[in-house]
């Protein structure tokens, strides 16, 4: 049996996943993507992994600056993830101006009021396929409110996920 590109992103699509903007800033610029393909490697020393697709606009500035800050989405940010997923066409300092942005450790962007974010240096980057498969190393967390609903993609949408304070 073989499986087509298009049976696989069909199949994916019913893989409910977080929504994640990922940043990058330093003397390469900056640069994001929104992405749910984010998943935690270890907790010592605390590690995360981001898949990126190697043709990503923000894929220069990421190698060059050495650092990303995972930012998970809140329920209320979806244009925010809508602008960082290409919908809406702007350049990528246009991108920024969704949003409120500050910075922690590395000199990532953070988005303000994301329901939390991890601030990583990048320990390394591996190319399979399409996709870079990068190795991030937390060197800080800022959470949201735990009010905040989440949101996730599936079925192609956004969807509000999670409870107000549970």
């Amino acid at each position: 049996m073989s499986v087509t590109k298009q049976d696989f992103r069909d199949a994916m699509a019913r893989l409910g996943a977080a929504v994640n903007i990922i940043t990058t800033g330093g003397p390469g610029g900056r640069g994001g993507f929104t992405a749910s393909a984010v998943c935690s490697v270890t907790d010592d020393p605390p590690m995360l992994l981001v898949c990126m697709n190697r043709n990503a606009t923000a894929a220069p500035a990421l190698r060059q600056n050495g650092n990303v800050c995972v930012n998970v989405v809140a329920a209320g940010q979806q244009e925010v993830a809508m602008v960082f997923a290409g919908v809406t066409k702007c350049s990528m300092a246009e991108r920024f101006d969704a949003g409120t942005w500050a910075t922690l450790a590395t000199g990532a962007p953070v988005l303000q009021g994301a329901v939390v974010s991890f601030d990583c240096k990048v320990a390394d980057i591996v190319d399979k396929g399409t996709h870079s498969v990068i190795f991030a190393e937390v060197a800080g967390i800022r959470s949201g409110s735990q009010h905040d609903h989440g949101l996730i993609y599936f079925g192609r949408d956004y969807h509000p996920v999670g409870k107000p304070g549970g």
